[in-house]
């Protein structure tokens, strides 16, 4: 098929690389503009670009796909499918009409479920034990169009959302060549959604990693095992900010939500339903990342001492 590409992230690397390498004629390749990153501000390709660039493909980085010319752009190659992994615009109706195939979509979710900008994120944090990826066609509504193909896997009790992303991205890729070869075939039926199942998965804040110390150590750890690598989850110890970047729950029963344990020079810290989150890493504001037991040797916190409190 001629394809236009559209994505940005990583997650849709395997799939750009997996459409050239079945053969398919991408005629264009779009996606973000460069962006400043990091501390020094470095203006970054995005890594779509970074991979089209690698492959000899035609890069197009509009600040707005809804522009005259990236349509005007569009209309004249006039693809047989336009290929979405991640892009991060919404893409208008008449470019969603273009393509006699449709724009397919990659989303790293089983729907109707996780709909949304960080499907695999809550995915892990609501403490599923399955995840996927499915193909569909967009339409102009989040998440909502017909499906096409879908594929399953599990989600390890100890797998991060990073871990499971970098899992899911080759799924995807080879589904999304699955599905094209039967869009080409006609051996597709596509099928549309139950709208009654539809869960949603917003874009992550920062705020999303502040713990509650009310909910069982189990799902605090599932929060944290869904939001690594960002925007990870956090604490307040004697008023500052206290990163925990690893920690496990403990099959035994703690002291009330909030309240730290010192006992044999370990950090755990009472959870709901009288559970106990054990600490193994944490970064105290303005400090680098250390043990637990190091924080505890250096910290003193105090036996009971309550963890949350954002006051001086």
């Amino acid at each position: 098929m001629r394809a236009v590409f559209m994505g940005t992230p990583a997650f849709a690397v395997p799939t750009l690389a997996a459409l050239v390498e079945a053969r398919h004629a991408v005629e264009l390749v779009i996606t973000q503009p460069d962006r400043p990153v990091g501390r020094k501000q470095t203006v970054t390709p995005p890594p779509v670009k970074a991979k089209a660039l690698e492959l000899g493909l035609e890069v197009f980085q509009p600040r707005r796909i809804k522009s005259v010319d990236s349509f005007e752009r569009l209309a004249e190659i006039a693809p047989d499918v336009i290929v979405v992994v991640g892009y991060g615009q919404i893409i208008p109706q008449r470019i969603l009409d273009l393509p006699a195939h449709g724009c397919i979509n990659v989303h790293a979710s089983l729907l109707p479920k996780y709909r949304g900008a960080a499907p695999v994120n809550w995915a892990v944090a609501n403490g599923e034990t399955q995840s996927g990826v499915t193909t569909m066609r967009i339409i102009f509504k989040l998440d909502a169009g017909d499906m096409l193909l879908e594929r399953a896997t599990p989600i390890g009790p100890a797998e991060t959302a990073q871990d499971l992303l970098d899992r899911l991205a080759p799924i995807g890729a080879g589904l999304l060549v699955e599905t094209l070869a039967g869009l080409e075939a006609g051996s597709i039926a596509a099928r549309p959604q139950a709208e009654q199942e539809a869960t949603f998965a917003p874009i992550l804040k920062r705020e999303d990693g502040e713990i509650d110390w009310n909910l069982a150590a189990s799902l605090i750890y599932n929060r944290l095992r869904g939001f690594t690598p960002w925007p990870g989850i956090y604490t307040y110890f004697r008023g500052r900010r206290l990163e925990i970047h690893r920690a496990r729950p403990l099959d035994q029963a703690g002291p009330r939500p909030g309240a730290v344990t010192t006992a044999g020079g370990q950090l755990g810290v009472g959870c709901g339903e009288a559970s106990m989150l054990a600490i193994d890493d944490v970064q105290p504001e303005g400090k680098k990342r250390m043990a637990a037991a190091d924080f505890v040797r250096g910290y003193r916190p105090q036996e009971g001492e309550v963890l949350g409190e954002n006051t001086q």
